[in-house]
């Protein structure tokens, strides 16, 4: 039998080849050929740059493009971060429109003569994507009151970009990559309208992103909250350009956007908060909020279940849990493995949260953050309930995952249920873990059952259950040890379970974008040899 070794060695060296091979063939004079089938078309439709304002951070202070050193601006040695974002020209959205005209064109003539065939480095498929949509945007800075000269290599070296990036849409390994390159494909197509191919094989390419990205209740498949806005703006941003240049908007567009703007109700706006779940982190949403009311959208979602996340409110009290299953390996890149983890809000303030998430996947804190200890849920002999493979040395997918086995949600005036299980910790441990969270509104108690269910015995398991606390937070342990206080800034908790052993431990808080800081989190422990194994705890407000 061929060694698995040996296969997945081969494996690499195939994907090798192949990658050497599609670099030697980019860079030669044949895909050159090939990109630079342009025409001599007009520049139409002329864009508002103001639509652009979900995504791009406008300067308070607009600088005028004397501003900046410009002399041999692309041949100076930067670092990656600085390059891309010389080269991508979103700096262009923050120069007044009183800077001189012709020392932006002058600039953008100087990028065309020095990059104008495609290299790796300034071609860069998202750097490009982006590049298109900021000379097109700013065509009150790049492309009025120039000769004619200037126009047709303008004209030109964006056709030829985006011949670029139709060619590598289908090979682009990032959904978000696509949606932004899918993006630049449209909007050339609408700006050049004489040419039909681009806006043809943009709408085609955003009809599969659609059908391979986003499920059929208009989320994410990766379930990833951050990704469930980047799509929602994106699409908006499409459907106000048709608005704009006076072509029809397609209906399946307007489909899409209704169905991610329900998502987005249900997540987002109706709590006004951001729960820390599958690579979710804090951000200001008002701003996004203020984009949507100016522009006629207004989204309502009065669900308390929505891909697999649960929320209950009244108007002190959010209640929240991931009862979903984990997203499938090719939507997996930015998953925690947090399954029925939960958090709770009291009158606008974290009282339990999961810790939030490391976004740079090349730091060691992006695994970390993405490990169920880290979340506010059961772990079994310090596993998580999911495998993680390393794919490359950016990023992990999950190997094996889990699923929901059972749910359950009840929501009346004084009694609120969530409850769910999941198989994560089956194959290794042959345990099912549930989790079932009731809230007493009128007693402001919450009291927690986490039960094990293992179907063979073999030996004793260890467990713990974490209960992750803001920064902010303050805890300490009474005399009897059978309990701890919580201090919420005004508001005092008390965390009991008699049964088991409590204490509290020093953790890190990822909630605030590729920063740490540290933080507190009670944790229960114990083990068990039982078939069932319950573990209850109350969360009571003093």
């Amino acid at each position: 039998m061929i060694n698995r070794d040996f296969l997945s060695n081969l494996s690499l060296i195939y994907l090798g080849l192949k990658k050497n091979l599609k670099k030697i063939y980019k860079n030669s004079n044949l895909y050159n050929k090939k990109i630079s089938k342009v025409y001599n078309s007009n520049f139409e439709y002329k864009p508002s740059p103001h639509l652009l304002s979900s995504i791009v951070k406008y300067q308070k202070k607009k600088y005028k493009i004397e501003d900046f050193t410009l002399e041999s601006i692309w041949q100076n040695t930067i670092n990656l971060k600085d390059f891309e974002k010389l080269n991508n020209f979103f700096w262009f959205f923050s120069l007044d429109l009183k800077s001189s005209k012709k020392t932006v064109q002058s600039v953008i003539l100087n990028w065309i003569n020095n990059n104008y065939n495609y290299n790796y480095k300034s071609w860069d498929f998202d750097i490009t994507s982006k590049r298109i949509i900021s000379w097109l945007s700013n065509h009150q800075l790049t492309y009025e009151n120039s000769d004619k000269e200037y126009r047709i290599k303008f004209d030109h070296c964006i056709q030829k970009q985006t011949n670029h990036l139709i060619s590598e849409l289908k090979n682009s390994e990032e959904f978000e990559n696509k949606m932004i390159g899918c993006t630049a494909i449209i909007l050339t197509g609408l700006t050049y309208q004489n040419n039909k191919n681009y806006l043809n094989n943009g709408l085609v390419f955003l009809k599969k992103i659609i059908k391979s990205s986003i499920d059929n209740q208009g989320f994410p498949k990766s379930r990833n909250i951050k990704q469930l806005s980047f799509y929602l703006k994106y699409f908006i941003i499409i459907r106000e350009w048709f608005k704009e240049s006076q072509n029809t908007v397609p209906e399946y567009i307007d489909e899409t956007i209704y169905y991610l703007g329900l998502s987005y109700a249900f997540i987002c706006q109706n709590i006004n908060h951001d729960i820390l779940f599958n690579g979710n982190y804090i951000s200001d949403n008002n701003e996004f909020s203020q984009y949507l009311k100016r522009l006629g959208y207004n989204f309502k979602n009065q669900n308390k279940e929505l891909a697999g996340y649960a929320i209950l409110k009244n108007k002190k009290i959010i209640l929240s849990m991931d009862i979903g299953n984990s997203p499938s390996k090719s939507f997996s890149k930015d998953y925690q493995m947090g399954a029925l983890s939960f958090e709770i809000i009291s009158n606008g303030k974290k009282l339990i949260s999961n810790s939030g998430y490391f976004v740079n996947k090349k730091n060691k804190f992006n695994k970390l953050s993405k490990s169920t200890a880290l979340q506010s849920t059961l772990i079994i002999e310090d596993y998580s309930s999911c495998n993680l493979k390393k794919v490359n040395k950016s990023y992990s997918l999950v190997d094996r995952g889990l699923k929901i086995v059972e749910k359950n949600i009840i929501f009346e005036d004084n009694y609120w249920k969530i409850s769910a299980a999941h198989d994560g910790y089956f194959q290794k441990f042959k345990s099912i873990h549930k989790r079932e969270i009731e809230f007493y509104p009128d007693q402001m108690k919450f009291i927690g059952f986490d039960k094990i269910v293992r179907k063979e015995i073999t030996k004793e398991i260890k467990f713990d259950i974490r209960f992750h606390l803001h920064p902010n937070t303050k805890v300490m342990k009474t005399q009897d040890n059978k309990s701890i206080l919580i201090e919420l800034e005004d508001e005092g908790w008390k965390f009991n379970c008699d049964k088991f052993d409590i204490n509290i431990d020093n953790g890190l808080y990822f909630g605030d974008k590729n920063s740490y800081k540290e933080n507190q989190n009670i944790f229960i422990s114990g083990k068990t040899n039982k078939t069932d194994e319950n573990i209850n705890w109350e969360i009571t407000k003093l």
